[in-house]
């Protein structure tokens, strides 16, 4: 399993199941910037595993609440672990699979995270720009998976 990000050995970071989706149209990838003023990021769309889901319905839900994209989860690309600080400062380790997904609809009336919103980046771009290393992990892995 790989692992990203600096763990604090001071800190407790609490295991939390994710999934997080790449959807492509037009050789571009979704992706959500994050307001959070100067301290604004890019991530994939998706998040935790709530309750007894899978990582396909939680990946079909965040896209929902994240774009108001609804998606079909056709491939686990990946897997991997992710250390980092949520923005109220809680120490988490995400830990799940990267999808390959694809775009059935858009209706931005549907989506719910008003903080959030769907940008569409060229892989490259995104590789460089997303927040997390396993996130622009996952981004390279398909782009090296697909070059001509």
């Amino acid at each position: 399993m790989l692992q990203f990000g600096c763990r604090d050995p001071d800190l407790d970071y609490a295991p939390r199941p994710t999934a997080f989706g790449l959807v492509f149209h037009d050789a571009k990838l979704a992706c959500v910037r994050v307001d959070r003023g100067e301290g604004s990021y890019f991530d994939l769309p998706g998040g935790a595993v709530d309750g007894d889901e899978t990582e396909e319905q939680a990946l079909v839900r965040e896209f929902i609440e994240e774009t108001g994209m609804s998606v079909r989860p056709l491939l686990r690309l990946a897997e991997a672990s992710q250390y980092f600080r949520k923005s109220d400062g809680s120490p988490i380790n995400n830990h799940g699979g990267f999808w390959i997904a694809e775009q059935l609809s858009l209706d931005p009336a549907v989506k719910v995270e008003i903080d959030h919103e769907l940008v569409w980046l060229h892989p490259h771009t995104a590789a460089a720009r997303l927040r997390h290393d396993a996130h622009a992990w996952a981004v390279t892995l398909w782009l090296r998976r697909h070059a001509s």
